[in-house]
């Protein structure tokens, strides 16, 4: 039996314990508070596309990265979903957000993660900031006591 977890539009407060959610400025925007606050210092950094194609929006392993933040956003303007727990080693304690496309997030150093999920597409690709090696030397899987689904919330009806 899976256990679901109800996805809640992301804000930024109710996303702060978990990181940070960056949305577009104006070019001439001096850095402050609202940019993506990086920690990518403990090796050299990686950007790149990733293509996700769909699956299942249960899991039952979460990850988090201890050396570094990690930046995730979709292309194409696709909503998406993803599962956190605060940095620490309480992965009990799950959220799941559902993400605008016209966004993307900052993860905060240690936040445990499970994602990107989406409904609707064959696949997504998404956008990734972190180190070279972060998925050799900095990734820390736990598997949690039961199956996890992301359930993502109703749409209010169109008028």
């Amino acid at each position: 039996m899976s256990q679901p977890l109800i996805a809640q539009p992301i804000t930024p407060a109710n996303f702060q314990p978990y990181g940070q959610v960056i949305y577009p400025i104006d070019d001439h925007q001096p850095f402050d508070q609202n940019a993506a606050q990086l920690v990518l210092d403990q090796g050299i950094p990686r950007f790149y596309i990733m293509r996700l194609a769909q699956r299942s929006l249960s899991f039952q392993k979460i990850t988090r990265h201890q050396k570094c933040t990690q930046c995730l956003g979709s292309l194409a303007g696709r909503d998406w979903l993803l599962a956190v727990a605060p940095p620490g080693t309480d992965v009990e304690n799950l959220q799941a957000f559902a993400i605008p496309g016209l966004c993307f997030v900052k993860l905060h150093v240690g936040t445990w993660h499970a994602g990107p999920y989406f409904t609707g597409h064959e696949y997504v690709d998404f956008y990734n900031l972190e180190l070279s090696d972060t998925n050799i030397t900095d990734h820390e899987t736990q598997t949690l006591p039961m199956e996890v689904t992301i359930v993502p919330a109703v749409k209010e009806a169109q008028v």
